[in-house]
């Protein structure tokens, strides 16, 4: 059988935990930071689990967890 390649934007994108679940970054941490509240910076600053319905999609785009 051939190789399976992996989609380089989703490796950057999502990691795996020791337990097999995967975590992504949260959105909007990137730019207009100044009018966002400390409190809010630093929630999005922490990273979430993958939501059960996308994490087959991204399990498929990473064949070699």
């Amino acid at each position: 059988m051939p190789k399976l390649k992996t989609r380089k934007s989703a490796a950057r994108r999502f990691r795996v935990t020791g337990s097999g679940k995967l975590v992504r970054r949260k959105a909007y941490k990137s730019h207009l930071l100044q009018h966002k509240k400390s409190s809010r910076k630093s929630r999005l600053s922490k990273t979430t689990e993958v939501h059960e319905r996308d994490a087959e999609n991204v399990r498929l785009m990473m064949p070699y967890l």
